[in-house]
């Protein structure tokens, strides 16, 4: 069983960067593919981008893609999310997940583990 604990979160206003990222304690890292979502207030969790076991392949909804970038270290059992040109409808709750399966799911409900996710902010 894996532990999961997303970090840097904040405030920022539009067009600027956050860097948040994801530790994961419990399991082995390396087993599990992953995933980022957001939850904004009144919205569904939805997916934001998915990474394999290695770290060899990425995807990403459409809405964030070309401007966030995930990555991982398996060495420091870290997951990442660089967060570029960010808008306020960025505005959301991220979360980090792991399944156990090592495929990269869009659907929150195939993933097994999660944190408790961080606060991102973008203001107009």
């Amino acid at each position: 069983q894996v532990q999961l604990v997303e970090a840097g979160g904040g405030l920022v206003q539009a067009g600027g960067s956050l860097s948040l990222s994801c530790a994961a304690s419990g399991g082995t890292f390396s087993s599990y593919a992953m995933g980022w979502f957001r939850q904004a207030p009144g919205k569904e969790r939805e997916f934001v981008a998915g990474i394999s076991r290695n770290g060899g392949s990425a995807y990403y909804a459409d809405s964030v893609k070309g401007r966030f970038t995930t990555s991982r270290d398996n060495d420091r059992n870290t997951l990442y999310l660089q967060m570029d040109s960010l808008k306020p409808e960025d505005t959301a709750v991220y979360y980090c997940a792991a399944t156990s399966s090592g495929v990269i799911f869009t659907l929150s409900r195939r993933y097994d583990y999660w944190g408790e996710g961080t606060q991102v902010t973008v203001s107009s």
